[in-house]
């Protein structure tokens, strides 16, 4: 799917779109949803397409069958990374990460789709139906919200495997846990319960397993319902952002230009509609509505 196209033709992933809700659905239930080169490839051209498609309020993931994700695939031959280990890379070479001998050969395939659910502009909703581990996990922690079925069962469990956690989870999952309990967690390698991981903080709540798909694509709705799409992609940003910035000074720099330019936008029809009582009817688009400024961090 190039960007704008409709999320048709993946051989990984199913989807379905209904009431501006799209669900996204590993689908590799056979190998209980391992994640492949493939399938990163195909969930970060769905991630990017979806901020062209107006159509699309909010994402689902899940996963078909009884699992979510049971990992990277293993089974492959070869580095099963599908990494090119004949390159000696330097920090110096990640500077260009779309230079295609680092693209393919050395960047993570797992980062390289939390980077797209992170710049997507619609809210993504994990709902974890069975085992999520490895990648299975840290995909997930992109994601604005997670929900997990009560047969969920959630690890990072690189240590087993003689590796470190992967897809900017060390990045995420201190900011949702906390340091100690992420330290924990990966040191430990340990599998959660759902009961467990939503004690940690790192579910927002553990529902029956046959009304969890039910439950996240209503919740999908609650929270893009009625709201303006570019207010809702900026907000996104802005929460992920401007939280790691040194200085609340810095998030008011571009609090105030996303209050400026949707107060002159989608919020003049928000606050008539809040004065006449209605529900609001608004007209921005994620896609060619964004503000002059945004996005802000390519020029920090």
């Amino acid at each position: 799917m190039s960007a704008g196209a409709d999320v048709e033709g993946f051989r990984t992933l199913s989807t379905d779109l209904d009431d501006g809700v799209l669900t996204v659905t590993l689908d590799r239930p056979d190998r209980l949803n391992a994640f492949t080169v493939e399938m990163a490839d195909e969930l970060v051209t769905l991630f990017t397409g979806v901020n062209t498609r107006d159509e699309v309020r909010a994402v689902v993931v899940t996963g078909a069958g009884r699992a979510f994700c049971a990992g990277m695939e293993l089974a492959s031959e070869g580095n099963v990374f599908g990494l090119d280990e004949s390159q000696r890379p330097t920090l110096s070479d990640m500077d260009d990460l779309d230079d295609p001998r680092i693209l393919r050969g050395v960047r993570d395939t797992g980062g390289r789709v939390v980077l797209a659910i992170f710049d997507c502009r619609k809210p993504v909703i994990a709902a974890i139906n069975g085992p999520a581990v490895g990648i299975g996990a840290t995909m997930t922690l992109a994601m604005d919200i997670r929900l997990a079925s009560e047969k969920a069962r959630i690890g990072f469990v690189f240590g087993k495997l003689g590796i470190v956690p992967e897809a900017a989870s060390t990045w995420f999952l201190p900011r949702i846990v906390g340091m100690a309990r992420a330290l924990e967690w990966v040191y430990s390698a340990e599998v959660l319960s759902a009961e467990e991981a939503g004690e940690g903080g790192l579910v927002s709540r553990v529902v029956p397993a046959a009304s969890l798909l039910e439950e996240a694509q209503d919740l999908a709705r609650r929270i893009s319902r009625n709201r303006s799409p570019v207010a809702v992609a900026l907000t996104r940003q802005m929460m992920y952002r401007n939280s790691a910035l040194p200085h609340p000074r810095e998030a008011h720099r571009v609090d105030s230009l996303a209050m400026f330019y949707t107060s002159t936008a989608d919020g003049k029809e928000g606050v008539e509609a809040f004065r006449e009582k209605r529900e609001p009817r608004f007209t921005g688009s994620a896609h060619t509505g964004m503000p002059p400024f945004y996005p802000w961090w390519d020029d920090e």
